[in-house]
Parts: structure tokens; C-alpha cells; sequence
């Protein structure tokens, strides 16, 4: 009725209050007569027209409201993700900066070489980036979730179950040429995938333990480094000084004692002072002192570690016999002459035959009982007389090392042996009748496969026992660049050794990752600003770090100049993204609407909307109005 009205009202002019009052009696006075007039079904229509009605505009605003919840919850979650990077960045530049703190102010505490510490800052800087650690074997990422092993050489990290398969693999290797006697009888190591450190056979790690080796199972904790307990480490300082590591659960080498020690100079003037541990050994430079080995000086040299080096002085020093004087270094008074002795022996008959020496010269080498040149019959004669031979038959062992020298005894060395024996060939194959000292060697060719499990050895008349393989292994390395230098042998080629530089956009951060695995890992995030010359009118950019791809858009304020000479606010339109639409007509009904392409366009700039007082056109008023 209302309705009704306020139509009513609009043909025939504005309705008084009264009117409005008196409508409503009259159509609730109205009501019962149409009621008993039988309108009753009349209205039960209208009911449910009017309530289908409201179902359907329901169902339209409950759809029209999903749609904005999902646009708003897509919009949030890339609010968020862009956060999320922001905060990785922050908080990996927070971690940079707390490490370099760490490792400086741990530098000046110990007055040590901050080059000691380059392994460690290294480990713990692939720790916290995210793909930085990589296991050689597999030549795949170290997350935080998987179970890993150290080794306590290299400090490198591998997959526990990798590192259990080469172990394995390894110990088969080296076991598998042994013979059924041999096998189990020695324990044969398995070498560390990188740096080739042997651990036996009861070292094969079996559970996975943090860094320092005392939890098992280490639970993953955001707030320390992975793989890591968050306790002291504790591990003892090498070389030993009988402390221990004192940072908490690290990847690397621990690095040096901070420990302070009370310690004197090398050559023990100085008076003790306190010193850290890992420094403790230093010189006062003062002249050592210390008396050489030569006996008549002393040492001029700053105070040093370790034994003085030998006298630079040159001093006249006689010959052992002390017949020739010579100009010498003092660090070797001991020398010889060049001459033989020539003292007369106590037989008066010959003379010393030794070149310079020191003591008596001893009996004569003549004197005595003498035997013959075959050794079976000895003879007393004066030294001036030569032993006979003896008539009898040498019998020495020719060098055969079969027959005996069938001569009579005789002076100087015996014949070879030229007795003709069957001869057996080494590989064992062919026999023939030749001289004793002659080897016999068959043209047979060894037809055995070689270690490697590949190649013939192909060797003349083998033994057996076939040499290594000698060919070039060749096989293309995990990494799909290097092809294996070893030898030719069994099983999966050593990881390759070679490593890759993974540089940012400008080249400034880099970091070190094995060969291979450029391909998969993420560029290093660099904390410097992008260097890049801005792309719109503005003679600088905004700050951002340094990135691939294009730089974001601009969102400084544009500040052209408008043509009524005031400066355009809104944000920098020069490369601005305009949907392209009516591009493409479709061939019918069955083809599906492609997504519009987006085109990147100078916008011109907006009408200037500073407010500016306009006077209306009989200068009666003043009112402020868009430029």
C-alpha cells in the first residue's frame, strides 16, 4: 500500500500525512471483507511468489559472497607471501650480520688469524641457506628433516642412507677379488666420498646424531642450526691442549681455543703472560742466544720456536786425518779429504787403503788364516803371499738358485748356468727344453677379465695374477660435465671433485656448490642494491635489492609538470600494464575465451584535480573545484 502511495503521490502530486493515515485505516478496513470474500487463496500465491523471490536473491548474494572471499583470501595470501620473502631476506640478513659479529669479536678475543675461522664461518653460513649443503653422493639438497653424517675429516655432510650405500658398496669392492680362505680374515676400511679418510669396517654409521655426537635423533628446531642439539659442543681442540670447543652444536671444525693461559717467550727471558690458548705460543724478539752446535757461538736469531738453526759462521777446520785445512761452515766440522791414508800397517809390508779416517788404522786385512776362493780350505801364509785354489770343485749356487758351479775352485765370479732343463712357460700352458738361465715365455694371450670386470688382460704367457686395469674409466660423473679420471674399475665413479660458482645477478655474492648442481640451486640471495638505470623519467630508482628478471615498477610520485602548471601526485604511469581485449575473435561456441594480454604502455597523465577557488559566472560566489 505504502507502494502504492508513494506511485500515487508521484502522478498526482505530494500526499498530506492525513491522506496517508486515512489509506491505511481503509485498507485495514478493507482487509476482512476481502478475506471473507474468499481471497484467502489469493494471497497464499502471493506468499509464495514473494518468498521464491527472496530464496533466489539468497542464492545470488550467498555466490556473490563467495566470489569476494576467495578474491579477498588470494589477495591476502599474496600480501602474505610477498611478506613471507621479505621476512626471509630480513631474517637471513639478521643471521649474516650475527655471524660476522659472532666470528669478529671471537677474532679479536683470541688474537688469532681470522683465516682460521673461514671453514667454520663457511659451514655455518651452507647451514643456514636454504639448498646451500649438498650431498656429493647424491648430488641433492640437505634439508632440515633428513638424517645426516659428518665426516670427522673433510667436515662434509652426506645423506645417512647415501653414505651407508657407499660404505657398503665400498667394503664390497675391496672384498669381492679375495678367495673363500681370505674372505673375513682382515677388516678393510671404506674411504670418506670427498677426502678419502678410511674408517673401518665397525664405523659404518647406523643413526643419525647431531654435530657434536651427543643426541640422537636431533628434533628440528627453527631457532638453531639444522641437524644441530643447541648444546655446548665440548669437543676436544686438535691439536690437543686439553680444552674444549666451548660454541654451541656446530657444523666444520671447532675453531681455535679461547681459553686464557698464563705462558712465557720461546726462550724463556720473558716474564709469563696471560695469552688465549690457541695463541699462547709468541716471541719476545730478543736475540735467543742459545749456544749452537758448533760450540763457540751463540744463537743471533729472535727468539723462535723450536731447535736453532745451524751456525752461519765459516771457520778454518782440518780433515778428519788432518792433513788438509779448509775454510768451512761452522754448523760441519766433520769432513774428509780425498786422500787415502797411506799409514803403514802394522806388518810393515802394506799400507791403510782407507780414504780419511778417524782412529787406528787396524791389522792388516792379509794377516790370519785365509781361505781359497771356494771357501773349503783355509790356509795360514804370510800376508805377503796370495791363498792358492784348492784343485777341488767350486760348488757354489749359480744364480738359478737350482744347479751348483761345476768348475774347479777358481777366483772371480762363476758362469751363468747353461744346464738345458724342461721349461715350463709362466702361464703354465706349453713346455720346451732350453738352457737353465734362459726364461721361457710363451705367445699365448691371457684371455681373463681384469678387476674391472670389463677387459681382457690380453698379457703374454699371464700368470694369473692380472694387473690392475689400465685403461681410462671415461664415464660421464653426476655431475654431466666431468667424465671420471680414474682407472677403469667395478661399481659408481667418486663423486666429482670439481666445484661451481653460483653468482647473483651483479656478481657480488657468490657461493661455492659441487659441480653439477648449478643446475637446481637457487641464485644466492645478494644483500646489495640493484645497480640497473631506471627504466621511466626518473633520474633514480627506488631502492631495492639486487635481482634477475625486470626491476618492480615504479611507485615513485610522477611530478611531471601538467599543463596548468601544477605537478602530477599519482604514482610513476610510464610503464604501466593495459589490458588488451578484442584481439582475438572466436571461432564459435566451442572454443574457449582465451585470457586477456596484458601490454606494458606509457599512460598519459591524469586531469589535475588540485582544488583552486573558481568564481561562478556573475562573480557572486566562490567555490573550490577541480583544476
Amino acid at each position: 500500500m505504502e507502494a502504492q502511495w508513494r506511485q500515487g503521490g508521484r502522478g498526482r502530486g505530494r500526499a498530506r500525512p492525513g491522506d496517508e493515515l486515512a489509506a491505511r485505516s481503509g485498507a485495514a478496513a478493507r482487509l476482512p471483507a476481502a478475506r471473507g470474500r474468499g481471497g484467502g487463496r489469493a494471497a497464499a500465491a502471493g506468499t509464495v511468489g514473494e518468498s521464491a523471490s527472496e530464496l533466489s536473491s539468497l542464492k545470488k548474494f550467498d555466490e556473490i559472497k563467495k566470489a569476494n572471499q576467495a578474491a579477498a583470501k588470494k589477495l591476502v595470501e599474496e600480501q602474505l607471501s610477498s611478506s613471507s620473502e621479505d621476512d626471509d631476506e630480513d631474517a637471513e640478513v639478521k643471521q649474516g650480520k650475527i655471524l660476522d659479529k659472532t666470528f669478529t669479536i671471537y677474532t679479536r678475543q683470541t688474537d688469532g688469524d681470522a683465516s682460521e675461522l673461514e671453514r667454520t664461518r663457511q659451514y655455518m653460513n651452507e647451514a643456514f641457506q636454504s639448498g646451500a649443503m649438498t650431498c656429493l653422493i647424491c648430488i641433492a639438497s640437505v634439508k632440515r628433516n633428513q638424517a645426516v653424517w659428518s665426516c670427522c675429516g673433510c667436515f662434509c655432510i652426506f645423506h645417512l642412507v647415501c653414505i651407508q650405500k657407499w660404505a657398503k658398496d665400498s667394503l664390497f669392492l675391496v672384498s669381492s677379488p679375495l678367495t673363500d680362505d681370505d674372505f673375513g680374515k682382515k677388516d678393510y676400511p671404506w674411504p670418506c666420498p670427498k677426502c678419502r679418510f678410511e674408517y673401518k669396517r665397525s664405523e659404518t654409521p647406523s643413526r643419525y646424531y647431531c654435530y657434536c655426537g651427543k643426541v640422537e635423533n636431533p628434533t628440528v628446531d627453527p631457532w638453531l642450526v639444522p641437524h644441530s642439539c643447541g648444546q655446548i659442543c665440548e669437543r676436544e681442540f686438535k691439536p690437543s691442549c686439553g680444552h674444549k670447543c666451548l660454541l654451541l652444536c656446530h657444523p666444520g671444525p671447532c675453531p681455535p681455543c679461547p681459553k686464557m693461559v698464563t705462558t712465557t717467550c720461546h726462550c724463556k727471558k720473558a716474564r709469563p703472560v696471560p695469552r688465549r690458548c690457541s695463541a699462547k705460543a709468541w716471541s719476545c724478539r730478543l736475540p735467543c742466544g742459545r749456544m749452537l752446535l758448533c760450540g763457540q757461538h751463540a744463537c743471533e736469531n729472535p727468539c723462535h720456536a723450536g731447535d736453532c738453526q745451524p751456525c752461519p759462521r765459516v771457520s778454518k777446520q782440518r780433515c778428519i786425518c788432518g792433513r788438509q785445512t779448509a775454510e768451512r761452515l761452522c754448523a760441519s766440522p766433520q769432513w774428509q779429504c780425498n786422500q787415502v791414508c797411506g799409514k803403514c800397517l802394522p806388518c810393515g809390508n802394506h799400507t791403510c787403503e782407507q780414504v780419511c779416517h778417524a782412529g787406528p788404522c787396524g791389522d792388516c786385512p792379509r794377516s790370519g788364516r785365509r781361505s781359497c776362493p771356494c771357501g773349503k780350505t783355509k790356509f795360514t801364509l804370510p800376508c805377503t803371499e796370495d791363498v792358492p785354489t784348492c784343485g777341488d770343485s767350486c760348488d757354489k749356487v749359480l744364480e738359478c738358485g737350482i744347479h751348483k758351479c761345476s768348475q774347479r775352485c777358481h777366483r772371480g765370479p762363476c758362469e751363468i748356468c747353461r744346464q738345458e732343463v724342461e721349461k715350463q712357460c709362466r702361464c703354465g700352458k706349453h713346455t720346451k727344453r732350453m738352457p737353465c738361465h734362459k726364461p721361457y715365455l710363451c705367445e699365448t694371450k691371457c684371455t681373463k677379465i681384469r678387476d674391472c670386470q670389463k677387459h681382457q688382460c690380453r698379457r703374454k704367457c699371464c700368470s694369473g695374477n692380472c694387473p690392475p686395469c689400465d685403461q681410462v674409466c671415461g664415464r660421464t660423473l653426476g655431475c654431466r660435465n666431468h667424465k671420471c679420471p680414474a682407472g677403469c674399475h667395478r661399481g659408481s665413479c667418486n663423486p666429482c671433485p670439481e666445484t661451481v660458482d653460483v653468482k647473483c645477478n651483479c656478481g657480488k655474492t657468490v657461493i661455492k656448490v659441487p659441480c653439477g648442481r648449478e643446475r637446481t640451486i637457487k641464485p644466492p640471495k645478494c644483500k646489495q642494491l640493484c645497480s640497473r638505470p631506471p627504466t621511466c623519467h626518473h633520474s633514480t630508482q627506488e631502492k631495492h635489492y639486487c635481482h634477475f628478471g625486470r626491476c618492480p615498477p615504479c611507485r615513485q610520485p610522477c611530478q611531471k609538470t601538467l599543463t596548468c602548471g601544477h605537478l602530477c601526485p599519482v604514482p610513476c604511469h610510464d610503464e604501466a600494464l593495459v589490458k588488451q581485449t578484442g584481439l582475438h575473435q572466436s571461432a564459435g561456441p566451442w572454443e574457449q575465451p582465451s585470457e586477456p594480454a596484458f601490454i606494458q604502455t606509457a599512460l598519459p597523465c591524469p586531469p589535475c584535480e588540485v582544488p583552486i577557488p573558481v568564481e561562478c559566472l556573475g562573480q557572486h560566489e566562490v567555490s573550490h573545484e577541480n583544476c
